[in-house]
């Protein structure tokens, strides 16, 4: 069979089941199965697939048909103009959590000392890592998981940045203080996961699941974080599309200052930032 064949296959029984851009997908599995790159593909049409490519193929795309993230299958997401491995442990990093690594840097710019900044929920890694290689910083990022800082440490180690990772349930073995606190934690409601795609149910459900209304970690993050952030540190962390105002009114209620949200891409709200000044919050007791 050729390649052109496998090609024209694929994105047929990927339409037929419904899966998002599935020429895309046809050709970045194919392409992972020959080894190529993205401009070589269109040489080799014409060309006879050798047998363990054609077997390997069939047998990941009817994974794929089945709902299996594509990522998943190739071990491998860009983020933020870098390569990550990330595996059915992970989060797999997506275009819109960029928003929130943008708005660190942005907040770091500018600060004369060098800034020391926790990753909470750190997952893949993908935000420490896009963070340390954009900025002189000090990192730490933690998670519960152990097989997810695996992960992580693999990706700060192949982008060439020193992270410290921490396994911790939030911030129960956390030590220090940072000028930012930056997370993008589990916020999906917990009745809600039953409703989400084929392709988002197969992802770690502990970075899912935030709990009865999806704001439990952001309660607790509002909550320990003053314990942790330096006087004018920030905590930043990422939302869902209609969470802005119940998670702007946590940090306020927690004594958080100038709390404000940014939108992703799409134009949907997608993430929080405040600052905390212990001064303002003593003064106004």
């Amino acid at each position: 069979m050729k390649i052109r064949e496998l090609l024209k296959n694929g994105t047929i029984k990927l339409t037929q089941y419904k899966i998002q851009e599935p020429i895309s997908k046809t050709r970045i599995l194919l392409m992972y199965e020959m080894g190529l790159q993205n401009e070589y593909l269109t040489c080799y049409l014409e060309e006879e697939a050798r047998r363990e490519v054609i077997e390997s193929f069939e047998k990941h795309l009817e994974e794929l048909a089945n709902g299996k993230p594509l990522q998943y299958i190739t071990h491998r997401q860009d983020f933020y103009g870098f390569t990550f491995q990330v595996d059915e442990n992970v989060l797999i990093p997506q275009p819109d959590t960029e928003i929130l690594v943008q708005e660190i840097i942005y907040i770091c710019k500018y600060r004369e000392e060098t800034p020391k900044i926790l990753d909470i929920c750190t997952g893949s890694g993908a935000i420490a890592v896009a963070l340390a290689r954009s900025l002189q910083v000090k990192i730490v990022a933690s998670d519960i998981s152990q097989k997810a800082l695996e992960i992580a440490s693999r990706n700060a180690i192949s982008n060439h940045t020193k992270i410290k990772f921490v396994q911790s349930d939030m911030f129960e073995k956390i030590d220090g203080t940072f000028d930012v606190i930056v997370s993008n934690p589990p916020y999906i409601a917990t009745q809600v996961i039953q409703t989400l795609s084929p392709e988002v149910k197969q992802e770690p459900i502990l970075a899912l699941d935030g709990g009865k209304d999806g704001l439990d970690f952001y309660r607790i993050l509002a909550d320990q974080a003053r314990l942790y952030l330096k006087e004018n540190g920030i905590l930043a962390v990422e939302i869902g599309f209609d969470q802005k105002q119940k998670v702007m009114d946590i940090f306020e209620k927690m004594g958080f200052q100038e709390v404000y949200s940014q939108k992703d891409y799409a134009g949907q709200d997608r993430i929080v930032v405040g600052k905390w000044r212990k001064i303002c919050h003593f003064h106004q007791k």
